[in-house]
């Protein structure tokens, strides 16, 4: 089901897509937002909670091909491809600095539950793959672009991490918050699309809340058995 947004002013589709990354995304998350908000270096001290959450970013968007890719193959916007194939090209480098990552802070941490974890997160990227390969015109452009957006979050806790372990982060080329809006704010016959790009944008948030729910229940499970 299409989530409604709370009044605004703006209806653009650029200015949808904001406000559901800005209200629902990883930044707003309760386990998401020290580290974002000001307390980065707090959260990736214990990197315990980090290595949860590198591998499970990555069993979620570490394969190839991965969202993005499949999305580009499913979206028929001219305007759309020079955004595609810089968002393609620059996400292969966010591959592999989520590679890196993985191999420096180990295996996945053992908690209790372990085959339920992997179990969800399977089922969230099957998820994530259905969406990206939707053939509902703007569902696989709407799934890739939030993707992008919400990626600044994620980014600023992987960089934090990598540098709390002495590895530099690649500069990433992923297209900014301006140009992603830019695209969305000048595509095309937006009345056609808007639907489809806001229930991708949902759907694809939607697990990476569950994902944050999962790292901070799995955190609150190690804490008790400390």
């Amino acid at each position: 089901m299409d989530k409604l947004l709370r009044p605004s002013t703006d209806h653009s589709l650029a200015a949808l897509v904001a406000a559901l990354v800005d209200q629902d995304g990883s930044a707003a998350h309760s386990y998401c937002a020290p580290a974002i908000n000001g307390d980065r270096h707090s959260f990736v001290r214990d990197l315990v909670d980090f290595a949860d959450f590198v591998h499970l970013v990555s069993l979620l968007h570490g394969q190839v091909p991965g969202l993005i890719d499949h999305a580009a193959a499913r979206t028929v916007e001219v305007s759309a491809r020079g955004w595609l194939l810089k968002s393609i090209d620059a996400f292969a480098v966010e591959r592999q600095f989520l590679g890196k990552l993985s191999v420096a802070v180990g295996p996945l941490p053992s908690t209790t539950g372990h085959h339920e974890t992997t179990t969800i997160i399977a089922q969230q990227r099957h998820a994530i793959e259905m969406l990206a390969q939707s053939d509902r015109r703007g569902t696989a452009f709407g799934t890739a672009v939030t993707l992008v957006l919400e990626w600044q979050a994620i980014r600023a806790v992987l960089d934090a991490g990598a540098i709390r372990l002495g590895i530099e982060p690649p500069v990433s080329t992923l297209p900014t918050r301006a140009e992603t809006l830019s695209l969305l704010a000048d595509m095309p016959d937006p009345e056609r699309l808007t639907r489809a790009v806001q229930f991708g944008a949902t759907q694809l948030l939607g697990q990476h809340r569950g994902m944050w729910d999962l790292l901070k229940a799995r955190s609150a499970v190690r804490a008790t058995q400390a």
